[in-house]
């Protein structure tokens, strides 16, 4: 690690930590990564000098609140390349971006159309396709994955059809790190008339994303994996489908004006965002998006793949462990397991040792079950983490391979 790594772990103040009497070493930021102290100093900010609701009020703390909030808008189009503010939605979160769509669109949805997703989803991106294909009588349907963890680029294209209304995959994996082929995989679904949208979960973090550039119909992603704070998140829609689409929820903010006989909705973004918002969550995501792109992250990204690539190399030399997956591109993420050994055990005895993994089927049971295991330990890396970090953790596996 370099010195300008090294300062920068210094803006994390939870790596200063200890966890069970070891220095910590955090690897499960595919679940959520660590706040810097600028995130952090946002938050306090907001709720210590101009704590008050948006939109609604003329007093001086409900406009700094309101420009606050709205500029953070502004930073997220700009970091995903949008080309309008009202085509950034705040949600809670990927997932509820996700429900969003999938709610927005029943009226869009009928019993002859089918919905294609992947092998490799998360549940917040199997879940909602399923609930809308209740609702309307539309089939779903999934592209295989490979035994390396790859899409099954031919069962797509030949499960894509004239009746494929929506496309709907990760833009990388959260349980194998697996980058898909975004760019052949919307241009094959807008050749068929079908909508797409995209997980950027386990993206926005790693690499630079362009929404126009891309193409997609829709892209969510979740604030808190990105150094933000949790509860808050995004989902982009080109302007025009938005436009076209009914509110998902009733309230406060989402109208125009209201009798007892009748509504009228409010303009883009606001007509999806009904009640309070998460406004402390959306100042605190601008503020992270301030503090990447304040950073060398070309140089970054190229420190976290040698970290996979070096804790690939070294777990491939220890007995009895297999690696799970083995894509041709792969981001942030290393998979494995023990031979005889259950996954959780092993993520236990790592914990132990101060080191933090995440264990288990990862919310992609379907994957789990097409891959015939029952879950994985996970290793997921970050701009903070370190060649020591992976020593650390191969000495805590070969430890645990001791004891079992």
């Amino acid at each position: 690690m370099n010195a300008a790594n090294l300062a920068m772990r210094e803006d994390f103040p939870i790596l200063k930590r200890s966890a069970n009497g070891h220095p910590l070493v955090y690897l499960d930021n595919a679940a959520t990564t660590q706040k810097p102290q600028q995130v952090i100093d946002t938050l306090a900010d907001y709720y210590a000098r101009y704590n008050a609701n948006v939109h609604r009020a003329v007093h001086a703390l409900a406009d700094e609140a309101t420009q606050a909030f709205e500029g953070a808008r502004e930073k997220v189009r700009a970091f995903i390349g949008a080309a309008h503010t009202q085509e950034i939605i705040f949600t809670r979160g990927t997932t509820e971006g996700i429900n969003l769509v999938a709610a927005s669109l029943t009226s869009r949805i009928g019993a002859n159309d089918e919905i294609l997703i992947t092998e490799l989803e998360h549940h917040s991106n199997i879940v909602p396709w399923q609930m809308l294909c209740e609702r309307s009588g539309a089939t779903l349907k999934a592209c295989h994955v490979t035994s390396t963890g790859e899409l099954d680029i031919d069962d797509f294209h030949e499960k894509l059809s004239r009746r494929t209304k929506l496309v709907a995959f990760g833009h990388v994996s959260n349980a194998l790190g697996t980058v898909n082929p975004v760019d052949e995989l919307i241009h094959a679904a807008h050749k068929h008339d079908a909508w797409v949208l995209i997980d950027g979960a386990q993206a926005v973090q790693h690499v630079p994303v362009d929404v126009q550039a891309l193409d997609c119909d829709f892209y969510a992603f979740s604030g808190h994996k990105m150094f933000g704070p949790t509860g808050i998140g995004v989902l982009y829609g080109r302007l025009e489908l938005l436009d076209a689409l009914p509110p998902w929820q009733g309230g406060g903010e989402m109208i125009e004006h209201v009798t007892i006989e009748r509504t009228t909705y409010n303009q883009l973004p606001y007509r999806f965002e009904a009640g309070t918002p998460n406004i402390a969550g959306a100042i605190g995501l601008g503020a992270a998006i301030d503090y990447l792109n304040g950073l060398p992250r070309p140089e970054l990204l190229a420190d976290e793949q040698a970290l996979v690539a070096l804790t690939i190399s070294r777990l491939k030399q220890l007995p009895g462990v297999r690696l799970i997956g083995d894509p041709a591109e792969r981001l942030s993420v290393v998979s494995f397991l023990i031979d005889d050994c259950h996954p959780h055990d092993i993520g236990t005895l790592l914990d132990q040792q101060g080191v933090a993994v995440r264990t288990g089927h990862h919310c992609a049971m379907p994957l789990m079950q097409r891959l015939e295991i029952p879950g994985t330990i996970r290793a997921s890396f970050s701009l903070y983490n370190s060649g020591q970090d992976v020593e650390r953790l191969v000495a805590g596996v070969e430890k645990a391979i001791d004891f079992v």
